[in-house]
């Protein structure tokens, strides 16, 4: 058996590849939309992908389904209850799909989304220990899918969570202890409350670690579970609902990024097009040009842009040095496809900007401090999570999570100094840049975050 887990860090996500190596036939989980690794590594071992899966509907990227069977004539595979505009193999409870000595059985695991299902794999179909089962969205390291998300339009988390009961509890906890868990994503996604950065586990270290595997009624298992879940990213509900229909087709070459004359690139911007700034906060608090959303490349960016952006707006792209194609890739991989191009030799052309340009105002904690003291004292609101805020927060501050800010804008003073802060000055630099982009003139943010405020000494009362 060749049997291979490919994870993408920025979005904390797995798939899979599994082949019979005697007859070349291979079946791939859940891929992403760039889909060169898998065809790739097919290529290089003379394998035949025959088959693709997906074990749910994902709302945190766009699968490749679509590019992999148009590659190669693979059949694309759901659980039973998913409707598609595209063909779909519809896999049932028990169907096997045989690669030759290696066998993958189909699990149903409703909960997280209504068609969920998981794959176990035999390295020989007669195995009554099978090598591991891959988990999908239904159970991860140290943690269950949520119930809660929008890719479930017209079901309730209620009713999820209780078929996510009896999937985690009966079913997959009734496989054996020595069955390898292998789940669609890892620390950091949203998808799920407390992942584990672990890559894989068993059956059995999750019955003896994982809360949600420990026996229990339906009420507490559900109550669990759907409680204190931090807000969706905004681009879930659109690639839940992207990767149900025929979409476009992602090619690397035509999706190439284009460098843009400056006066090209400001032509742009003056007729409705949103600047995403992808270098760090830093180098954005130097000096950014107005209207610019900063998202930061080196972090989770895809999920951040889908946060604040839209995928209906045109994008202009400002980039490290050299990671062009790399920002138009990431913002590929969740569906924002609409790229004008990017801001060629972007330092220098800012440096010859001094109008267009500003800088950022960042405080640091003890600035924050003695202007709590002041007459006019700013709102601060803080952006990061709930379970962050549980750990402390500045007294008065405002919570409004990140993944909440652009459906709450109207909830913020205009006429009021802000100044926004997360764990450690990053996403604060995203949620500030986003409030100037909406008209907010007076935005800062705090270096160093909650981090450096609980560093300098006891909350100061604000109103």
């Amino acid at each position: 058996m060749f049997f291979t887990q490919y994870y993408l860090d920025c979005l904390s996500q797995a798939s899979y590849m599994i082949a019979d190596e005697r007859t070349g036939q291979a079946v791939v989980v859940d891929p992403r939309r760039d889909v060169g690794e898998y065809l790739d590594d097919a290529e290089a071992r003379g394998f035949t992908v025959v088959g693709v899966i997906n074990t749910h509907f994902h709302a945190d990227f766009v699968a490749g389904h679509l590019e992999l069977a148009a590659r190669t004539g693979a059949w694309i595979g759901y659980g039973w209850r998913a409707e598609t505009e595209y063909p779909i193999r519809k896999l049932a409870d028990g169907d096997r799909i045989v690669l030759g000595d290696i066998v993958l059985e189909i699990m149903e695991t409703p909960g997280h989304t209504p068609e969920s299902i998981s794959v176990l794999v035999r390295e020989r179909a007669d195995d009554p220990v099978p090598y591991g089962v891959l988990t999908g969205d239904a159970l991860f390291i140290g943690d269950v899918g949520r119930p809660d998300l929008l890719a479930s339009v017209g079901v309730s988390a209620e009713e999820l969570g209780g078929m996510l009961h009896d999937s985690v509890q009966r079913k997959l906890m009734g496989l054996p202890d020595d069955v390898r868990v292998f789940p669609a994503h890892g620390a950091g996604s949203a998808c799920g409350r407390n992942l584990s950065a672990e890559k894989q586990s068993t059956i059995g270290e999750q019955r003896a670690t994982n809360y949600a595997c420990a026996p229990m009624s339906r009420a507490e298992f559900v109550g669990l579970v759907t409680a204190g879940q931090a807000a969706a990213p905004g681009y879930f509900s659109y690639d839940a609902d992207l990767n149900r229909r025929d979409r476009d087709l992602y090619d690397p070459a035509a999706s190439a990024p284009r460098p843009l004359a400056v006066a090209d690139f400001l032509s742009r911007r003056a007729g409705g097009a949103v600047v995403v700034d992808a270098r760090g906060p830093q180098e954005f608090g130097a000096g950014y040009l107005r209207g610019a959303v900063n998202v930061p490349l080196d972090g989770r960016f895809a999920e951040q842009a889908g946060t604040v952006l839209d995928p209906g707006w045109e994008l202009l792209v400002i980039a490290p040095d050299g990671r062009e194609e790399e920002v138009v890739t990431r913002l590929a991989r969740i569906g924002f496809d609409r790229v004008a191009g990017y801001l060629a030799e972007s330092d220098d052309v800012l440096a010859g900007l001094p109008h267009d340009v500003t800088p950022a105002s960042r405080l640091t904690a003890a600035r924050l401090r003695a202007a709590l003291r002041e007459a006019g004292a700013p709102l601060v609101i803080d952006v990061r999570t709930c379970g962050e805020r549980a750990g402390g927060a500045i007294d008065g501050s405002w919570h409004i999570p990140l993944g909440e800010l652009p459906h709450r804008l109207a909830e913020i003073p205009a006429d009021r100094p802000l100044v926004l802060h997360c764990a450690g000055g990053h996403r604060s630099s995203v949620a500030a840049s986003l409030l100037r982009h909406h008209g907010f003139t007076d935005v800062s943010d705090i270096l160093g975050g909650y981090t450096a405020w609980a560093l300098t000494g006891d909350d100061t009362p604000h109103s």
